[in-house]
């Protein structure tokens, strides 16, 4: 399985790559949503799994997720907010664009882990 770590912060894309490699998933990496989107564009298998930073410059994550949402190729890639954005309100926002989980900024590992399994990503025993 293949993801994708959106967020301008090479740092919390290396956390975030490190959590998804260990659920054996390929990742790639994009610094924006204009990247990821750019990204997108040139593979031909589209990931399962987008992790994806609300503020960022460029195309931030909203807009984002709104545009994979609007694009039948994409559609079926599932959408995690990964951010910092804590306001009910905004959380409201993202899944209504079409975001399936929203993770708050900072997470455990396990927290993380948990969240892809709920949502259906987590091969049965790969978080022990």
């Amino acid at each position: 399985m293949r993801a994708m770590v959106i967020d301008d912060s090479r740092a919390m894309r290396m956390i975030l790559k490190r959590i998804v490699t260990k659920l054996n998933f390929e990742a790639v990496e994009a610094g924006d949503g204009k990247e990821a989107l750019d990204l997108l564009a040139d593979m031909t298998e589209v990931p399962e799994l987008a992790l994806i930073d609300w503020n960022m410059p460029n195309m931030n994550g909203l807009e984002f997720v709104t545009k994979v949402r609007a694009d039948p190729r994409l559609r079926e890639m599932t959408l995690v907010m990964v951010t910092t954005e804590s306001e009910q309100s905004q959380i409201v926002r993202a899944l209504a664009a079409g975001a399936h989980e929203y993770v708050i900024k900072p997470f455990t590992e396990g927290a993380m882990i948990e969240k892809l399994a709920l949502l259906g990503l987590v091969p049965t025993g790969a978080n022990s």
